[in-house]
């Protein structure tokens, strides 16, 4: 089964670098940003995050990750303290709850490639992925496929095994032909995939960003069964000139047999399958909506998957799968009852998931970068702890940048840090200790908002940023943590 993008639907956000839209900022007085107030969203495009990245359907809410896990204090990103007056700043910037960190901490973590089993390698410069549940899959294909070759070549003996087990990759070589296929179209559409994973019931084509329009859509979705129709053409092709009754004529036909099967499944429309995508392109077209697409084809989906729970079993007892109807009891109906729940389970979550990845697409441009900045005083690096806190509750400000006698940003005082210092020694410890260096990622333009601003900040973790505007001038500091509460509470909202 093919899965594309994380339940049938693109991830949202990557893990490469992004572009970072503020330069250096201009040397000079530090100007504070509004502190948020209110509501932290300000009224689309599968994470996500994004959070997302989803693995194949994963809810969307580990896209935003602070690289520490520090509080904001008791009022969060909605500014409900910062209506408090100074009293309520001081205990925000003086006593929130956090662990303590070292006074210096560790340089931002690059991130890292996203894994998910074995790598086999990297075509088209997608890193392919072969996940541990295939190896299940992969015996359980070598037993069965097995036992039907005892029965066509009882010659082969305990050689059909070996058979098998060539006949399980070869099949899953074609269902990686067609992941490249669903790879390469979104490649062409400039749309960035974050990896391929082959696993338990096919393959993953993990997107990252939605389709700009319902005909690419289509396209995207259509390519892969097509490929998988090709390539069983391509097999009965190849079993022509074959004597029938021998090993390479049981190879190519049961590979004929299971790409078509592999291309009509996806083309069932309901996601998360390749069919499901298509029939979202088409309503998307018709209604202008993309989320009336997803929502129309994730409830074709979930009652796909009551008829695969309901209809699969009844069709095998019949007969009608080619079997005889006599028998198929006892053992063999558990097992057919077994396949059936767990694909309409596969395909349930599938689309309950893209309904997620797409509510989230819709709640996305929320996530304002200006909306969400702290106000920040500039120290500089030598000035006492309880000092720069005595400045910060006097301006409102929540956030502390560190600066050179000419005004240039040199680091950020890490909220983590200031609780990690008893107020009886704030006195005596410098800023300086507490901050850790800016780098260009930590650089964040005031004009990001949703999915470019969660790109730039999982391309660089870290729990806090330095926010600019486009003349670089500073406008404050923003908190991951803060984003991520925001992101949770707009995800929260109804579509």
């Amino acid at each position: 089964m093919d899965v594309s993008g994380g339940s049938g639907q693109p991830r949202s956000g990557s893990d490469e670098s992004a572009e970072h839209h503020a330069g250096p900022p201009a040397p000079g007085p530090a100007r504070p940003g509004p502190a948020p107030d209110g509501d932290t969203s300000r009224p689309d495009p599968g994470a996500p995050a994004s959070p997302p990245p989803a693995r194949d359907h994963d809810v969307p809410a580990e896209e935003v990750r602070a690289e520490h896990d520090a509080s904001d204090g008791p009022d969060g990103p909605d500014g409900q303290e910062g209506r408090r007056g100074d009293a309520g700043q001081r205990r925000a910037v003086e006593s929130g709850a956090g662990r303590p960190a070292p006074a210096s901490g560790p340089p931002p973590r690059r991130p890292r490639e996203p894994g998910g089993g074995l790598l086999m390698g990297r075509p088209f410069g997608v890193p392919v992925y072969v996940a541990p549940s295939w190896f299940l899959v992969a015996a359980l294909i070598t037993w069965v496929f097995g036992g039907q070759l005892d029965r066509v070549l009882p010659e082969l003996g305990a050689a059909r095994y070996l058979v098998s087990l060539f006949f399980a990759v070869a099949f899953y070589a074609s269902v990686l032909v067609h992941e490249l296929a669903h790879t390469v179209a979104a490649l062409r559409f400039a749309l960035p995939v974050r990896r391929i994973q082959l696993q338990f019931f096919g393959g993953v084509s993990e997107i990252e960003k939605e389709a700009e329009t319902p005909g690419r859509e289509f396209v995207l979705a259509f390519v892969g069964p097509l490929l998988s129709l090709v390539l069983s053409g391509v097999f009965y092709l190849a079993l022509l000139p074959v004597e029938p009754g021998t090993v390479p004529g049981v190879l190519l036909a049961g590979l004929m047999i299971s790409n078509l099967i592999v291309a009509a499944f996806n083309l069932l429309p309901g996601l998360p399958l390749d069919g499901g995508r298509m029939l979202r392109a088409v309503v998307w077209k018709i209604s202008g909506r993309p989320m009336t697409g997803t929502v129309a084809a994730a409830w074709v989906g979930r009652a796909l998957a009551i008829c695969v729970l309901i209809g699969l079993p009844l069709l095998t007892q019949s007969g009608a799968l080619g079997s005889d109807a006599v028998d198929n009891v006892g053992m063999d109906t558990v097992m057919d009852a077994l396949l059936a729940a767990i694909l309409a389970a596969i395909i349930w979550t599938g689309a309950g998931n893209s309904l997620r990845m797409a509510r989230l697409r819709e709640h996305l441009p929320e996530l304002r970068a200006r909306n969400l900045t702290r106000r920040a005083v500039p120290v500089e690096t030598d000035t006492p702890l309880s000092e720069a806190l005595r400045r910060a509750n006097a301006a409102g400000a929540r956030a502390l940048v560190v600066v050179d006698p000419e005004g240039t940003p040199l680091s950020l005082v890490r909220e983590a840090a200031i609780v990690g210092v008893p107020e009886h020694r704030r006195p005596w410890v410098a800023v300086g200790g507490l901050a850790h260096d800016l780098t260009d990622g930590m650089r964040v333009s005031a004009e990001l908002a949703g999915e470019d601003l969660l790109d730039v900040l999982r391309a660089t973790p870290a729990s806090e940023y330095l926010v600019v505007e486009e003349t670089g001038e500073i406008y404050g500091v923003l908190s991951a943590a803060d984003v991520e509460r925001a992101f949770v509470k707009a995800m929260a909202r109804p579509s």
